[in-house]
C-alpha cells in the first residue's frame, strides 16, 4: 500500500500521492498473503503475539476493569512498533533477500525510536475519549455501569440518545485516528520523513483516495470483528497479513 500511494519526496519537504483504483485492496491482499506464506515462522510470530495480547486486554475487562485503560494505552504503543517487524519481512522480499527473525528484532529496535511519540500521540488521543465517555456516562445516563457486562445491558436495553451520541461520537475518532495512521507509521519506517509530514501525507492519502481507503477500513474493521468472534484465532493469520500488505 505505502508503495502505491507515495511518490517520490519533492523539494518542498512533502510526499506526493498516487491516485488508486477502487479495487486496489484486493493487490494489497494478495500480496500481503504472498509475503505472509514466504515470511513463514516470523510473520506468524507477530498474529501470535496480538492474538495472546488481546486474550489478556479481554481478560483484564473481565477480572480487574479498572485497569483496562492502562492496559489499552500499552497496546497502543506497542502496536505500532510491532508491525515495524512485517514491513521490514516485505522489504526484506521486495529485494529479492532472504528474511528471518533478526530482521524483525531489529526492526523493533529501530521502530521503538521511530514510533514511542507516535504511540503516545495514540494515548493521548484515547485517554481524552475514555475522559470523554467518562464524562457523557456519569452525567447523562441513569444506570450503574461498573464493568463490561454492565455496559453490554445498558447497550441492548437503552432507550434514550446518549447512546447513539456516543457512537457517532466514536465513529469520528475512529475516522480521523485511520486518516492519521494508515499511511504514517509505514512511511516512518519506511522514508526518512518527520513525524508531522507524515501525519500529513496521511491525512491527504485517505482525502485524495476516499474509495479504496474506506474500503481498507472497512476490511480492517470486518477483519478485527472476525477475529473476536473466533476468540482472537482469526488475528494469527489476518494482524500479520494486513500488516505486509500496509
Amino acid at each position: 500500500m505505502i508503495e502505491e500511494l507515495n511518490s517520490e519526496r519533492s523539494k518542498t519537504n512533502s510526499t506526493a500521492i498516487r491516485e488508486l483504483a477502487p479495487g486496489a485492496i484486493v493487490r494489497w491482499l494478495r500480496l500481503g498473503w504472498r509475503d505472509f506464506r514466504q515470511a513463514g515462522w516470523p510473520s506468524l510470530m507477530h498474529g501470535l503475539i496480538v492474538a495472546g495480547m488481546s486474550l489478556v486486554i479481554i481478560e483484564i475487562a473481565l477480572l480487574f476493569w479498572p485497569l483496562l485503560p492502562g492496559a489499552v494505552s500499552g497496546f497502543l504503543i506497542m502496536g505500532p512498533i510491532l508491525a515495524t517487524g512485517l514491513y521490514a519481512l516485505s522489504r526484506k522480499q521486495e529485494q529479492g533477500q532472504p528474511s528471518s527473525r533478526h530482521d524483525v528484532i531489529h526492526a523493533w529496535r529501530h521502530g521503538t525510536r521511530c514510533l514511542l511519540r507516535f504511540g503516545l500521540l495514540l494515548v493521548i488521543v484515547a485517554t481524552a475519549w475514555v475522559m470523554v465517555s467518562m464524562v457523557l456516562f456519569h452525567y447523562f445516563v441513569s444506570a450503574e455501569i461498573s464493568g463490561p457486562l454492565d455496559f453490554l445491558r445498558y447497550v441492548f436495553q437503552q432507550d434514550d440518545g446518549i447512546f447513539l451520541l456516543w457512537t457517532v461520537l466514536a465513529g469520528l475518532v475512529a475516522a480521523v485516528m485511520f486518516a492519521v495512521t494508515v499511511v504514517s507509521v509505514p512511511l516512518l519506517v519506511d522514508r526518512d520523513v518527520t513525524t508531522p509530514v507524515a501525519l500529513a501525507t496521511s491525512v491527504r492519502a485517505v482525502a485524495e483516495n476516499p474509495l479504496p481507503m474506506a474500503a481498507w477500513a472497512l476490511f480492517i474493521l470486518v477483519a478485527t470483528g472476525f477475529s473476536v468472534a473466533t476468540f482472537m484465532v482469526g488475528f494469527i493469520v489476518l494482524y500479520p497479513v494486513i500488516g505486509h500488505a500496509s
